[in-house]
C-alpha cells in the first residue's frame, strides 16, 4: 500500500495523460500516472496532424512527451493498470492496480482513451492502421487520389463524403449491413462514388498493404487503401461505475476544464471526446483538465492555509 495521499492521479498515458501530467506538475502538483501501455494507437505506423511533430511515430510521442514530464520531481509515472476505484471519504480516492498495489489520491483524471471493434471482415486487422485508418484527417493526405475504399455499416455517407475531399476514385462498401438511404446512395453515385451492398469476404494484399477487397460471389475491386469506422467504446469502465454522465457520442460529459457530474473527477482526450478523436485533440483536453484540477485545488487549499 502507498501511503502518500496524492493531489491528482491520472488514469492513461497517452497524449491526454501526459499534457495534463506537464501542466500539474508545472504547477507543482503531487501527481501520478498509471500507463500500461496499451493505447490504441499501437497499430499505427504514423501520427499526423500535430504541429512539430507531424508524422511521428506514436511511441516516438509518448517517449518525448514522457521526458518532458520527467523533468517534474512531484509527478511519478507508474507502468501499471487500475482495476478498481473507490471513493474512501468526501476529500479522496482510493485506486487499486491489478498487483495489488493501493494508491490514493484527492482528484482523478480519467484519461483511459478507447478500444476498437473491427468491422466483421476477415482479415481487415492485417490492413488497420497501415493502408486501411479511421481518420481522414489524420491519413487522407497520404493516400491521396489513390483508388480507396470506404468501408462502414455506420456513419457511411458523412465518411464516404469526407473521404471524397482526398480522392475522387471510391468505392463504398456497406458489407451487407450498413445504413444507408436511397437519397444518399443516388447522392453519391452522382457523384461517381460506386457503392457495393454485399458483403465482403475478405481483403487482399501483402504486408499491410490493400490491393483487392473480395466480395462474397468472388468479385476482385482493386483499392490500395481506404477507410473504416470501427466501433469505439471506452479502454476502462471507470467512469461509468463512478456514476459520470455521458455525451450522445457515448464520452464523458464534461465543462471546458474537464470536470464531470462527479466531485473531484475529471476526464481528458479521447474517453470524452469521442469524435473528434485527434492526438492533438486529445493532449488540448488533458491541459484543460489539469487546469480545471489545479484551480479547484488552489480554490480548495487558499482559506485553509
Amino acid at each position: 500500500m502507498n501511503a502518500m495521499i496524492y493531489e491528482c492521479a491520472i488514469i492513461g498515458g497517452g497524449p491526454a495523460g501526459l499534457n495534463a501530467a506537464l501542466v500539474l506538475g508545472r504547477s507543482r502538483r503531487r501527481t501520478i500516472v498509471f500507463d500500461d501501455d496499451h493505447g490504441r494507437n499501437l497499430v499505427t505506423r504514423e501520427s499526423h496532424g500535430f504541429l512539430t511533430r507531424d508524422g511521428i511515430r506514436p511511441e516516438e510521442l509518448k517517449r518525448l512527451g514522457r521526458e518532458d514530464v520527467a523533468k517534474y520531481d512531484c509527478v511519478d509515472i507508474e507502468p501499471k493498470r487500475i482495476i478498481r476505484i473507490n471513493r474512501v471519504t468526501e476529500t479522496h480516492y482510493e485506486l487499486t492496480t491489478a498487483d495489488g498495489s493501493v494508491y490514493h489520491s484527492i482528484k482523478i483524471i480519467i484519461a483511459v482513451g478507447l478500444k476498437e471493434k473491427l468491422p466483421n471482415i476477415p482479415d481487415i486487422e492485417k490492413f488497420y492502421g497501415t493502408s486501411l485508418f479511421s481518420c481522414p484527417y489524420c491519413d487522407g493526405w497520404e493516400l491521396q487520389e489513390q483508388p480507396l475504399a470506404v468501408i462502414a455499416d455506420k456513419m457511411v455517407f458523412d465518411l464516404a463524403k469526407k473521404v471524397y475531399n482526398w480522392s475522387k476514385d471510391l468505392v463504398v462498401f456497406t458489407n451487407g449491413e450498413g445504413r444507408l438511404e436511397e437519397s444518399e446512395k443516388s447522392r453519391l453515385e452522382a457523384k461517381g462514388i460506386i457503392v457495393r451492398e454485399e458483403r465482403i469476404d475478405g481483403l487482399e494484399g501483402k504486408n499491410g498493404q490493400l490491393s483487392n477487397v473480395r466480395l462474397e460471389d468472388g468479385t476482385l475491386i482493386e483499392r490500395s487503401g481506404g477507410f473504416t469506422t470501427p466501433l469505439w467504446t471506452h479502454a476502462a469502465d471507470f467512469a461509468k461505475e463512478l456514476g459520470c454522465k455521458q455525451n450522445e457520442y457515448g464520452g464523458i460529459t464534461t465543462d471546458e476544464y474537464g470536470r464531470t457530474n462527479v466531485w473531484n473527477v475529471y476526464a481528458a482526450g479521447d474517453a470524452a471526446q469521442i469524435v473528434p478523436a485527434q492526438l492533438i485533440i486529445a493532449a488540448g483536453n488533458g491541459s484543460a483538465a489539469a487546469i480545471g484540477v489545479n484551480g479547484d485545488l488552489t480554490n480548495e487549499y487558499f482559506d485553509r492555509e
